[in-house]
């Protein structure tokens, strides 16, 4: 069985997990999401098209009288599962919204809001989870550094929508960066707070992040990257999903200390980057020179364009994109 894709059905529940043993090999290599909900057919997602999950045959295009429909025990099963038999251990990735389980799988989980105080502090009478299998994939970054080169060390900020391969393309650039790509060995840390890009367990990165890195699992991003520029003497900082007011101040602290970062964002588009407070706050500390789009199409990681900063910037403000290049590059050329 493709190793990826049997430490993500772990955490499906035993009765629904035989048949997703069995679904053929090159489908569990394109497998990209499971997707259970209740009263619901079981769906594999491979990038191209979903496919219906079945008792006696391989997965299908088309339902038949034998397509497994996931029940209410089904998908309680999996989230005891995910949750490892303990919901209050997880409950702050819960009101996230998500679990990300051993391997660097994320499970999306749906139900119920508990609200309270005007905040989401539990999930209940959950109907749905969504396993999306995470992947290494070697040299998918390799594009950038055709483009970019040394530039990569004057920070990036790579944007897509969900399942665009943000986070495969920065481990992947951790990876190169910390094995010598552009020349040299990079100091590199990974504050890697859900646990999806380096995927440590027992201590020990599962995935490969070169030999130069230092990864603080499980840290709140904007507390890592502190952590990491006060005890490790990074040269380059890596981490996931940002977007909170906590981090953009770590950042700006980060920039005073000479140090760079690569890091990844939600946003389908420039226009829409720019549309979000928190984001124009990440670019307006000069933290990153360049911003990477990824597209939202069947390859996992394509670039789709990229930009400076400045030129962003100017094409949205009507401002001087040559004072704006000077503000948001100007950090980080020591590296």
């Amino acid at each position: 069985m493709e190793q990826r894709y049997e430490e993500a059905i772990q955490a499906a529940g035993a009765r629904l997990r035989q048949y997703l043993e069995n679904v053929p090999p090159r489908m569990q290599e394109q497998t990209q999401e499971i997707r259970l909900g209740a009263g619901r057919p079981v769906l594999l997602f491979t990038g191209e098209a979903s496919y219906f999950l079945n008792a006696a045959r391989p997965p299908s295009l088309q339902m038949g009288e034998d397509t497994l429909i996931a029940s209410p025990g089904d998908i309680q099963s999996a989230f005891q599962r995910i949750c490892e038999d303990s919901v209050y251990a997880y409950r702050r990735e819960i009101q996230n919204g998500y679990v990300t389980i051993q391997g660097g799988h994320r499970v999306g989980i749906c139900g119920t809001a508990v609200v309270q105080d005007g905040k989401v502090s539990n999930v209940r009478d959950i109907s749905s989870v969504n396993i999306r299998v995470a992947r290494e994939k070697p040299g998918v970054s390799s594009p950038l550094f055709e483009i970019l080169g040394p530039h990569l060390l004057q920070g990036v900020l790579i944007a897509g929508p969900p399942a665009s391969g943000k986070t495969t393309v920065l481990r992947d650039i951790c990876r190169q960066i910390s094995r010598g790509a552009l020349g040299k060995r990079i100091k590199t840390a990974v504050v890697d707070e859900r646990g999806e890009i380096a995927a440590v367990c027992n201590g020990i990165p599962q995935n490969d992040l070169g030999p130069c890195c230092d990864v603080l699992d499980g840290y709140p991003k904007g507390e890592g990257i502190l952590q990491a520029i006060r005890c490790l003497s990074p040269q380059v900082v890596f981490c996931d999903e940002l977007g909170g007011w906590e981090e953009t101040q770590a950042i700006q602290q980060g920039v005073h200390a000479g140090v760079s970062l690569i890091a990844t964002i939600h946003a389908a588009s420039f226009p829409q980057l720019l549309k979000r407070p928190q984001a124009r706050a990440l670019l307006e500390t000069g933290a990153f020179s360049f911003v990477v789009r990824l597209g939202a199409g069947n390859q996992v990681g394509q670039l789709a364009e990229w930009k400076r900063v400045g030129d962003l910037f100017a094409k949205t403000d009507g401002a001087s994109a040559s004072s704006l290049r000077l503000r948001c590059g100007r950090v980080f050329r020591s590296v």
